[in-house]
């Protein structure tokens, strides 16, 4: 072996660590590089989400408020519907507890009528004693029966004319009779609580 081929076989051992080197080197840049691409990833992965998810919420915020707000407008309705409503029913309860029994009242008035006009008749007549008391005790019971749902006689007899309560149907000169004040009743007046159910038919001084 001559000394040419002697040192060309010392330096290739040299060259090839040499290069070994580089590419070691490079290596691990690249592999450096490679996690420190890959570390950056995730947290710009991760505040691009967040971002993405504060957008989301704050949508979502805004549509529950328009629907809260439509749900308490649509509550104030139904509250103020709810109170008219109440309202109302407790005046029509409280009308017909008042006036439910006025047909009922106007049918027995033209009986109490018929009976006070039979009391008259009876007056005339000695041997009917028997029949007015029976008749007066009747009528009494009916005007007590009556007053217990609250139907009242229009007061008419020497008072002042009430067009409100009191149906003129003649006027008459009366001596001592102050002009003006009903001299005589020829049918009674009611009122059932309060209310005129039906005027006095009276006879007026002048």
């Amino acid at each position: 072996m001559s000394a040419k081929q002697q040192s060309e076989k010392e330096v290739l051992p040299e060259e090839q660590a040499v290069e070994g080197e580089l590419l070691e080197a490079e290596t691990q840049e690249a592999v450096e590089e490679t996690e420190g691409q890959s570390a950056a990833t995730p947290e710009e992965s991760e505040d691009a989400q967040e971002s993405g998810d504060i957008d989301a919420h704050q949508q979502e915020i805004e549509h529950l408020k328009t629907q809260a707000q439509e749900s308490l407008d649509k509550a104030i309705r139904a509250q103020a519907e709810l109170d008219n409503v109440r309202k109302r029913t407790l005046r029509d309860v409280e009308n017909a507890h008042k006036y439910a029994l006025e047909k009922f009242v106007n049918e027995l008035l033209p009986v109490i009528d018929s009976m006070e006009l039979g009391i008259n008749a009876a007056e005339n007549a000695e041997e009917q004693s028997n029949l007015k008391e029976g008749m007066d005790l009747t009528l009494k019971m009916f005007r007590d029966a009556l007053e217990k749902f609250g139907v009242a006689e229009v007061e008419s007899q020497g008072v002042k004319f009430d067009p409100e309560k009191h149906e003129a149907v003649s006027m008459q000169e009366l001596e001592g009779a102050e002009p003006g004040t009903v001299s005589a009743v020829l049918q009674k007046g009611y009122t059932l609580n309060g209310r005129l159910i039906r005027p006095a038919m009276v006879v007026v001084a002048k």
